[in-house]
């Protein structure tokens, strides 16, 4: 990675574009949704803490504006009923993303036959970022063998209306959002869930 680009990152979480998600966890916010000002939009937490809204009973958006899917054919929302999917929104280079992602790999070995599907939402924050050949590295890295969707026009980040890297969503068999949790930490807790939908 460019060392001009690690420090920028490190500069934004420094100085405040970096989000605390529930407390003991972090995310990093869009930075253009991470100002203060009385111009940014009143749905825009500005505060360091941040609570997440659970999507109850909201269906599973539609994957939309994908460029390119990685691991997988397209997929629709509609080819996932019947299972428990887990929408992970991430970028490879936010240091938060990789910190969640030995447990995402692991639920995905470890649920995979009893149900679980992991959807892994690449919408990039820093122009590198957007270049295939750079995601499929990262996926190499982390041994990611789940759908990897390239969103980089955030089509699909906008249709979970989302604003934070990493975002994870849990849909029940019948499509529903039932769980979100924005940034690190919560393992426990999404890992009983993910069990509790999976019956």
């Amino acid at each position: 990675m460019d060392k001009s680009l690690w420090r920028r990152r490190q500069l934004l979480l420094y100085f405040g574009l970096g989000v605390v998600g529930t407390v003991g966890t972090s995310a990093c916010a869009h930075p253009s949704l991470s100002k203060t000002s009385s111009s940014a939009p009143s749905n825009i937490p500005t505060s360091s803490k941040v609570v997440a809204s659970a999507p109850t009973g909201r269906p599973l958006p539609e994957f939309q504006g994908i460029s390119q899917w990685l691991n997988s054919d397209p997929l629709k929302a509609a080819d996932l009923k019947g299972s428990v999917v887990l929408v992970q929104i991430w970028t490879f280079a936010c240091i938060n993303c990789q910190r969640t992602l030995p447990y995402i790999t692991r639920w995905h070995r470890q649920y995979e036959a009893k149900g679980l599907k992991v959807i892994g939402v690449h919408t990039p924050e820093l122009p590198f970022e957007r270049e295939v050949n750079n995601i499929k590295r990262a996926l190499k890295e982390h041994q990611i063998t789940y759908p990897v969707p390239i969103d980089n026009d955030f089509k699909t980040w906008n249709a979970y209306h989302n604003s934070f890297w990493p975002h994870l969503f849990l849909a029940d068999r019948n499509g529903m959002l039932l769980y979100d949790h924005i940034g690190e930490g919560a393992y426990d807790e999404t890992e009983h869930k993910i069990q509790q939908l999976l019956g």
